[in-house]
């Protein structure tokens, strides 16, 4: 099981396809080395963006995927 959670982009590395998520609720901590899905685009991971990631692991917040972007 899984649970989604809503994020703001704050840096996309398309080399190797990870992105740096500020999860919502969180105001001063980000999660840095976040996959995301190779089926986005790079031109839409625009900094700023609202993201979906799924979290896999509540305890490891690494255990995660940026599965969409709106």
């Amino acid at each position: 099981m899984f649970n989604m959670e809503r994020g703001t982009l704050l840096a996309f590395d398309s080399g190797a396809y990870t992105a740096t998520v500020q999860l919502a609720g969180s105001l001063t901590s980000a999660v840095e080395g976040v996959p995301v899905s190779r089926a986005i685009a790079s031109g839409a991971m625009l900094t700023g963006r609202r993201v979906s990631v799924a979290i896999f692991d509540a305890a490891n917040p690494l255990d995660a995927m940026v599965v969409g972007v709106f």
